[in-house]
């Protein structure tokens, strides 16, 4: 069995080594708002922020999903509140990977914002000392995010920091992940649910997809411990997962991937 050690989030190599991290480059943007002037403006604050460039705008949730099937952006600004739909919409929509800021005129929506892994909020009108603070941030977590990691094999084990604890994880023991802000919820063989740090797309990009598969934005499974699944007649499905009490929603969009691991 190979003891790959995962530090936080520094990721090590079966060898011990630190991958590095790719050369910089502009990160691209996606502006999502439905008012022109905000976009504008947000452009033009932008401009002080070489490290960012503006790959497109979109004025509506459907614009924006448009634009994200053709493009892929490393960042998106997004609007909460729009005519017809809502920026969280936009996230039901589209499989999305990039990270998101929200940027919205309510303080209210910011506990939502960071219930869908958002990285940051800016209130309007926009300050450019916190959009500062928002870019530097992003360029941290990117900068984290483009180390090569090396996947891990099934009989793998992880060390990593579990309700501020370094622990270590047998991979095949962790039944499923459970997205929550810029941390993750660890389902771990017969214990209770644990406080990770570290985000449900790092886990991803490093545990085995022959064994985990995403079924919901915020939940990754390890399908060894998928009990059952039973569709509901609003084309989602119920994932029921060995030793939960509560089963998860798994949508249409992601149905196809268990689909190919399981058979039902």
């Amino acid at each position: 069995m190979h003891n790959t050690l995962l530090h936080m989030s520094v990721t090590f190599s079966k060898t011990g080594q630190i991958m590095h991290a790719k050369k910089d480059i502009p990160l691209k943007a996606l502006i999502v708002d439905d008012e022109w002037l905000v976009r504008e403006e947000l452009k033009k604050l932008l401009a002080a922020h070489p490290e960012i460039e503006i790959l497109g705008e979109a004025g509506s949730v459907a614009q924006a999903a448009d634009l994200l099937t053709r493009l892929k952006a490393d960042v998106i600004f997004l609007d909460i509140q729009m005519p017809g739909a809502t920026g969280f919409d936009l996230l039901e929509r589209v499989e999305i990977t990039s990270q998101i800021i929200f940027i919205t005129a309510y303080d209210q929506y910011a506990i939502k914002a960071f219930e869908v892994n958002a990285l940051d909020y800016l209130l309007k009108p926009i300050q450019r000392e916190r959009l500062a603070q928002s870019i530097s941030r992003l360029c941290s977590r990117q900068a984290l995010s483009t180390l090569t990691p090396e996947k891990l094999d099934y009989q793998d084990v992880a060390y990593v920091m579990v309700a501020g604890s370094l622990k270590f994880i047998k991979v095949a023991l962790i039944k499923c992940l459970v997205a929550e802000g810029n941390y993750s919820y660890l389902y771990y063989h017969d214990r209770k649910k644990e406080l990770v740090a570290k985000t449900l797309q790092e886990w991803e990009n490093i545990l085995p997809g022959s064994h985990f598969v995403r079924i919901h934005r915020s939940v990754l499974v390890n399908f060894e411990y998928v009990e059952g699944v039973e569709k509901c007649r609003n084309y989602t499905h119920i994932v029921h997962v060995q030793g939960l009490e509560e089963p998860f929603t798994m949508s249409r969009r992601y149905a196809a991937r268990l689909r190919r691991v399981l058979a039902w």
